[in-house]
């Protein structure tokens, strides 16, 4: 009888381990703060999936600002990643500093088995995407980018009506993202002044706004890359960006299919929205939560179903939330998923040619 008893004691000591390590949250490592996205983290409401162990930021005024609003103790930032990581051992890192960092941040955290998610997009240029992407394959770290438009609610029921053959096969797909532009919209400067450095950037509106449209078509797609890649970039603000684009629009071309892409700081009204067009219908993606769907009816005609989307459920309505069910092994991202590594590294060969025509003015045919 007592052997039993120990024999069950210690398989239920075991099973209450193991389920106190999965409800563990998640040590999280925050690289830089002059990314305004860096909000989202610490702004975030505390579900208990996350924790902020440690924030690497040499700015001392900047860290203190934003520990002031929200509330963090600066006990928590460090001068350097480097000395974050020996102090907190974070199990992952999300990078908010400039895009150009990100390379860095994994080359730091990648040998040292640090998962890594990075903003939107996931490099500068393909050189350094190739590098991140060896770095995480040979660490087995996994690399995730985030985007907005990952969490909206109608994207992801558009994708759900393709696959479903709803309005037949795709043939032209239309993503519009920005807004009037950073120095209007009066972005803190820590933020600005590399957001306009094509170095730190990558680009201007181009890169900004061109990497969702390509997110975007690479996941509804399945991981089909372009054909050609032809960009016409403007600066219509020369006075607030002298040293980048702020108008940029992407014509890829597939077999059976084209996407449009228009990205800028030139909108009157911040948008992201997107519309596919099929062989029988089309769906509309108007914002995160207002859904729209057409069925062809004759030459004009069409009948409507107009949707009011809820959010989607945890872990797949926020990204950290999303980072801590993949690093602790409770959800596997599915092929080309738009936070996958597989996806964006397609993202960074689309925004590499765009930016390459843009500059030759001509059409880019990617190799096969």
């Amino acid at each position: 009888m007592l052997r039993y008893t120990l024999l069950f004691f210690l398989c239920f000591t075991m099973v209450h381990a193991s389920l106190l390590s999965q409800e563990n949250p998640l040590k999280i490592g925050v690289a830089g703060l002059t990314h305004t996205h860096v909000h989202w983290i610490l702004g975030r409401e505390d579900i208990g999936d996350i924790e902020i162990v440690g924030i690497a930021e040499p700015n001392r005024d900047l860290a203190q600002r934003y520990s002031e609003q929200h509330g963090f103790s600066m006990d928590l930032v460090y001068d350097s990643l480097e000395e974050m990581l020996a102090a907190t051992q974070p199990e992952a890192v999300t990078a908010f500093g400039t895009i150009y960092d990100h390379l860095g941040v994994v080359q730091t955290c990648a040998p040292k088995g640090i998962h890594v998610m990075v903003e939107k997009p996931l490099a500068v240029s393909m050189d350094h995407a190739k590098k991140m992407k060896a770095l995480a394959e040979k660490h087995n770290i996994h690399l995730l980018t985030n985007y907005e438009t990952t969490w909206y609610p109608t994207n992801h029921k558009a994708k759900a009506i393709l696959d479903e053959g709803k309005i037949g096969e795709v043939r032209k797909v239309i993503v519009r993202d920005g807004h009037k532009g950073p120095a209007k919209l009066g972005i803190n400067q820590e933020f600005l002044d590399w957001l306009l450095d094509p170095k730190d950037n990558g680009g201007g509106a181009i890169t900004d706004f061109g990497c969702y449209g390509a997110n975007l078509m690479t996941w509804l797609l399945q991981g089909k890359r372009p054909n050609t890649v032809t960009a016409v970039t403007q600066q219509l603000q020369a006075e607030n960006n002298p040293k980048v684009d702020d108008d940029a629009t992407i014509l890829l071309t597939y077999d059976t299919a084209q996407a449009i892409i228009e990205a800028s700081w030139n909108w009157p009204i911040g948008r992201k929205d997107m519309e596919i067009y099929g062989l029988t219908g089309a769906v509309y993606a108007d914002n995160r939560n207002q859904f729209r769907i057409r069925i062809a009816e004759g030459y004009d005609g069409f009948s409507e179903e107009k949707m009011e989307l809820p959010e989607r459920e945890s872990p797949l309505n926020d990204p950290f939330s999303l980072l801590a069910a993949v690093v602790q092994g409770k959800l596997q991202l599915a092929p080309y998923d738009l936070s996958s590594l597989e996806n964006n590294m397609i993202v960074m060969e689309i925004l590499d040619a765009a930016r390459e025509s843009a500059r030759k003015g001509k059409t880019i045919t990617l190799k096969k």
